[in-house]
C-alpha cells in the first residue's frame, strides 16, 4: 500500500487529501484563521453555571459560548484550578510541577456549582470544534500530543496504547517512560513508539515539556479569553499521526507550507524531508492528481461502486442513514444469497471509506441487503469491523439487528465535510440542476458496459451532443477505440445538435432506443 498526501494551499484555507493507492480516503479543510481547532488550550472565563445541566457555559472568544460539562473537568481539576490561580497571583514562578502539592480528586458524582463560579478563570482545551449552531465543546483534562506520546499535566499515570499487542514491548515502554517522566505529568504512549529508542522518546518528551512551558509563559500575562497553546496545523498533525514506511510523497503547491512541512518532518523523522515535493504546474494540483473527479463522484447523495451497486446517503440532525442498493449488478443471479453478500461486502468497504472521507460522526445506520444465512450476517459484521480498523476516530460497530441493520457510533470532533456535487445546468442557465458534468463520460461507459456485458447487445449506437461526440472520437487512440479494445465490439457514435450538453441515448441494431433503468 502506498500513501500520498496532496495539499492545496490557498490564502483562506488549506485542503488536504490523503490517498491510498491513488484512492481518496480522507479530505480535510483547514481555514487559515481557525482559532478553535481540537487541541487548542485557552485561558477562559466562566460565563454561566447551569446546575440543571451540571455544566457551565464558557467564554473562549467564540461567537457562541462553549460548553463544559462536569464530567469533562477531569479528576484533578482542583489541582489545575489551584495552579491557574497561583499563576495569576504570580506565586507560581515555574512551569514545572515538581514539588507542586496536588489537591484531592473531585467526586465523579459531584455538582458543577461545587467547582465553578461565574467569572472564574479556567484553563480548558477544545475537545470538539464548533458544529452547526453549537459552540466548542471543552475539557479541563488537558493533553498535549506529540509524535510518540501524549503528555497529561496533573497526572502520575503512565499508560500504553492498547493497539500494541506485544506485552514485552509494552513493559519496556512503560519502564522507559517512568524513568524519564517529569514529576506531576502523566504520559500516554502512542502506537508509533514501538521499538523506539530512549533517545527518541526523551526528545519527544522534551519537546512536549517546551510546549507546556510556552503555555505557562503566556498564561502569566494573559487576560481571558485567550489562546495560550495552539495545536499544530492540520497538515502537520496528519503527518504526526500517520507518517510511516508506507508514505511515498507529500505534494504541496505553496512554498511556505512546503517549508513548514519540511521543518516539521526533519524534527519527527530526520532523513525523510525529501518526500515533500513542490508542485508548480499550470493545472490545479487536485486536477492533476485526479482528486477533483473523485470528490465529485464521492460526495453526492448517491455513491456508485465499480460493480454497479450504489449507496444512498441521507443526513438528518439526529443521525446518518446509508441504504445499500444492488443497482445494475446482476451477477450470480442463480444464487440471490451470494449476490446479496457480495454487494454487502463491497458496500461495507465503501461505507468505511465514506465515514473517513466525509468525517461523519454521531449515529450511522446502514441498511444492507437482507441475507437469510446467519453465518453471512456474522461474517459481514466481522468484515465491517475490519474495514473500520484504520479509522482514527473512536467508533463502535454493533452487530446486525434482525432487520439486517448495522449501527455505528463514531466520534464527532469537527463539522462534517460537506461538498456540493451538483452544478448549474449549461442548458437551463441555472433554473435547474444536474449531476456533476465531470462524471458524464463515466456514466456513459457504466451504462455501455451494462448493455454490452449484461444485456449482451450486439450492435449499439450512441447519440450525444457534438462536443461530447468530438471528445469520444477525435484522435488516433480515441475513447471510442479504447472501448473497442476493451469490449471487442465497435460502438457507433453520432452527434446531434438537438441534444443538450449532458444528453445521450443508446440505440440498438433496429435503431430503437434502448431504455436504461
Amino acid at each position: 500500500m502506498s500513501v500520498d498526501v496532496v495539499i492545496s494551499s490557498k490564502s483562506s484555507e488549506d485542503v488536504i487529501a490523503l490517498l491510498e493507492d491513488k484512492q481518496l480516503i480522507e479530505l480535510h479543510k483547514e481555514k487559515s484563521n481557525n482559532n478553535f481547532s481540537v487541541g487548542d488550550i485557552y485561558l477562559a472565563r466562566i460565563k454561566k453555571v447551569m446546575p440543571g445541566l451540571n455544566a457551565a457555559f464558557v467564554d473562549v472568544g467564540y461567537s457562541k459560548d462553549a460548553f463544559l460539562h462536569y464530567l469533562d473537568l477531569g479528576p484533578n481539576f482542583t489541582s489545575l484550578n489551584k495552579y491557574v490561580q497561583d499563576v495569576g497571583a504570580k506565586t507560581q514562578r515555574t512551569s514545572s510541577l515538581k514539588g507542586f502539592k496536588f489537591e484531592e480528586e473531585i467526586n465523579k458524582d459531584g455538582k458543577i456549582a461545587e467547582q465553578l463560579t461565574t467569572n472564574q478563570h479556567v484553563l480548558v482545551q477544545i475537545a470538539k470544534e464548533p458544529i452547526s449552531t453549537k459552540g466548542p465543546r471543552l475539557s479541563s483534562e488537558l493533553s498535549i500530543a506529540g509524535r510518540y506520546m501524549v503528555l497529561v499535566p496533573f497526572s502520575n499515570r503512565v499508560s500504553v496504547s492498547q493497539k500494541i499487542r506485544n506485552q514485552e514491548e509494552k513493559d519496556r515502554l512503560k519502564r522507559l517512560i517512568k524513568s524519564i517522566r517529569p514529576e506531576g505529568f502523566g504520559v500516554i504512549v502512542r502506537t508509533v513508539a514501538v521499538n523506539k529508542k530512549v533517545a527518541d522518546l526523551h526528545a519527544d518528551l522534551s519537546e512536549l515539556m517546551e510546549k507546556w512551558d510556552s503555555c505557562f509563559q503566556k498564561m502569566k500575562s494573559a487576560k481571558p479569553p485567550k489562546r495560550v497553546l495552539g495545536e499544530i496545523s492540520r497538515s502537520s498533525a496528519m503527518l504526526r499521526d500517520l507518517l510511516n514506511k508506507d508514505f511515498n510523497h507529500i505534494y504541496v503547491d505553496n512554498t511556505e507550507t512546503k517549508k513548514e512541512l519540511v521543518t516539521y518532518i526533519s524534527s519527527i523523522a530526520p532523513g525523510k524531508e525529501k518526500m515533500v515535493k513542490g508542485y508548480r504546474r499550470d493545472a490545479p494540483i487536485f486536477e492533476h492528481f485526479g482528486i477533483e473527479k473523485q470528490i465529485k463522484s464521492l460526495f453526492g447523495r448517491n455513491v456508485t461502486m465499480k460493480s454497479g451497486a450504489y449507496l444512498v446517503i441521507e443526513h438528518t440532525e439526529a443521525l446518518h442513514v446509508i441504504d445499500v442498493n444492488s443497482g445494475q449488478r446482476s451477477k450470480s443471479k442463480d444464487n440471490q444469497e451470494q449476490n446479496a453478500f457480495d454487494v454487502n461486502l463491497e458496500s461495507a468497504a465503501e461505507v468505511a471509506r465514506q465515514l473517513r472521507l466525509r468525517d461523519m460522526g454521531g449515529i450511522i445506520v446502514i441498511d444492507f441487503i437482507d441475507m437469510k444465512d446467519g453465518s453471512n450476517r456474522e461474517l459481514l459484521f466481522e468484515k465491517m469491523k475490519e474495514f473500520m480498523k484504520d479509522d482514527r476516530a473512536k467508533h463502535t460497530v454493533l452487530p446486525p439487528t434482525k432487520f439486517g441493520l448495522i449501527q455505528i457510533t463514531r466520534q464527532r470532533v469537527r463539522p462534517e465535510m460537506e461538498i456540493k456535487t451538483s452544478e448549474k445546468c449549461p442548458c437551463c442557465n441555472g433554473n435547474g440542476e444536474t449531476h456533476a458534468t465531470i462524471l458524464l463520460i463515466d456514466d456513459i461507459e457504466n451504462n455501455l458496459r451494462y448493455l454490452l456485458e449484461q444485456q449482451n447487445e450486439k450492435k449499439i449506437t450512441l447519440t450525444t451532443h457534438p462536443f461530447v461526440e468530438a471528445y469520444l472520437t477525435k484522435g488516433f487512440y480515441s475513447v471510442q477505440r479504447k472501448w473497442y479494445m476493451r469490449y471487442k465490439k465497435w460502438v457507433t457514435i453520432r452527434k446531434s445538435s438537438a441534444y443538450s450538453f449532458l444528453e445521450y441515448r443508446f440505440f440498438d441494431a433496429k435503431k430503437e432506443e434502448i431504455r436504461l433503468k
